[in-house]
């Protein structure tokens, strides 16, 4: 197995963050039983770099759910139609991007990120929409709208959100 990893954050960072990466994946690339992409996805989404409140708890499960759902169903048997083959890819991309920023919406307190969160819903399924339509294909059922549920709580002693 190899790795590229990246960074602009410099080179410490980056050897860190591929230490906890290899800490995570190397027991699965060794074991004797095959193992799927998906769990290679949960075991490196799962590493922490610090201890985890509850709610970044729930909020890195979510993701970890949504990016290994995503991950697993963009791995299709090709059909011999390119477009098709797209579509049925880029699709479960664009619902991993929907499903990551509802967490965000359920989790995130930056009122910014919350609405390009919102958008993001908004476009995604717009452009699944457009993929499907585009072959000619039904569309998907109606979906509801970006949730407009206050973020979960979360006790900071010197946030402001919590001050009388």
């Amino acid at each position: 197995m190899s790795i590229t990893l990246r960074s602009s954050v410099g080179s410490h960072a980056a050897a860190i963050a591929f230490g906890a990466i290899a800490a995570a994946i190397l027991p699965i690339a060794h074991s004797a039983e095959p193992q799927s992409l998906a769990d290679f996805m949960v075991a490196i989404c799962a590493q922490t770099f610090h201890p985890a409140s509850a709610v970044e708890a729930s909020y890195l499960a979510d993701n970890v759910s949504a990016m290994t759902k995503m991950t697993v169903n963009m791995g299709i048997r090709p059909s011999g139609d390119v477009d098709s083959d797209f579509v049925a890819m880029m699709t479960p991309h664009h619902q991993g991007a929907i499903e990551m920023a509802q967490a965000e919406l359920r989790y995130g307190r930056n009122d910014q990120l919350r609405r390009l969160s919102q958008e993001i819903i908004v476009t995604q399924q717009q452009e699944i929409v457009a993929m499907q339509l585009a072959l000619g294909r039904p569309l998907p059922p109606p979906a509801p709208a970006p949730d407009q549920v206050p973020p979960v709580e979360q006790a900071r002693p010197n946030s402001s959100r919590f001050a009388p």
